[in-house]
C-alpha cells in the first residue's frame, strides 16, 4: 500500500456504496479502488489532473469518471457511509473563499496611507510628491 491510498479497512467501509460494483447489472468498473486511490492522491497532493500518475489510469478518464460520480451523488453517498462525523464538515475547504484581513495583504498602514487615500479620490495623479 502506498502513502496516499486507502487501507483495506477504509476500502471495506465504502466499497458497497460505489457505482459499477460487480453486483450491478450492465457494465462494471474495472477497478473502483484504483480510481478512488487516484482521486485521493490528487486531493492529498493538490496536483493538477494532468499530473496524475499512470498507475491510476489516464488522467482524463479519471477526471471524466470523477465528474460523473459527482453529478450522480456518489461522493455524497461515500461521506454518508462514513457516518455523521462532524469533523467531515470541515474536511473540504476551498481556499479561494478564505479572505484575509486587510493588514495581512501587505497594504501600507498608518497616517501616510490614510492621507494618500483621502487625496487620491477624484484628484489627478502627480509624478512628484506634494
Amino acid at each position: 500500500m502506498r502513502r496516499h491510498e486507502l487501507t483495506d479497512a477504509q476500502w471495506n467501509l465504502i466499497k458497497d456504496h460505489l457505482s459499477g460494483k460487480r453486483s450491478d447489472p450492465g457494465r462494471t468498473a474495472k477497478d473502483n479502488r484504483r480510481f478512488v486511490d487516484g482521486v485521493l492522491w490528487l486531493a492529498r497532493t493538490g496536483a493538477p489532473w494532468r499530473d496524475l500518475p499512470e498507475r491510476y489510469g489516464r488522467w482524463n478518464s479519471v477526471f471524466q469518471r470523477f465528474s460523473r460520480w459527482s453529478k450522480r451523488g456518489i461522493w455524497q453517498r461515500i461521506l454518508e457511509a462514513l457516518g455523521d462525523d462532524e469533523d467531515l464538515e470541515h474536511l473540504l475547504l476551498d481556499s479561494t473563499t478564505v479572505r484575509a484581513h486587510q493588514h495581512a495583504a501587505g497594504a501600507k498602514g498608518g497616517e501616510t496611507a490614510r492621507r494618500s487615500a483621502a487625496h487620491g479620490v477624484g484628484g489627478a495623479r502627480r509624478s512628484t510628491p506634494r
